[in-house]
């Protein structure tokens, strides 16, 4: 991938973050684990109308922070853990210049949330 794709994705990503409401789905989702979780479970949550949850999640979705897939009459929706590691990794790709003391805290912060959560980090 090129570094102006990998630009654009981030900004994509970063541009879907970027509003209170898409952040705060994202995080529950985060939280949720690869389970996550039905749409209506969402909405009471966070205490979003079903429009707007539903065009939040578009949203999050074509930037591929989310996915979903029916389970009966559900939509689940859970993070899409590659697009936010690759989102990440970009963000602290270039951190440390020689200097790994700058960048420390967030693996040990990635590494507890691991464990903590078992998730697929």
């Amino acid at each position: 991938m090129s570094r102006a794709t990998e630009t654009h994705d981030a900004t994509t990503a970063l541009s879907a973050l970027a509003h209170a409401g898409r952040l705060e789905v994202f995080r529950l989702l985060v939280r949720a684990g690869a389970d996550g979780l039905a749409a209506g479970e969402i909405a009471r949550a966070t205490g979003s109308l079903s429009n707007t949850l539903s065009t939040n999640l578009s949203i999050l979705a074509a930037a591929g922070l989310v996915t979903s897939r029916r389970d009966g009459r559900s939509i689940i929706y859970a993070v899409g853990y590659d697009r936010m590691r690759e989102l990440l990794a970009f963000l602290v790709e270039d951190c440390c210049a020689g200097k790994p003391e700058i960048c420390a805290p967030l693996a040990e912060i990635a590494s507890r949330s691991c464990v903590a959560e078992a998730s697929s980090c």
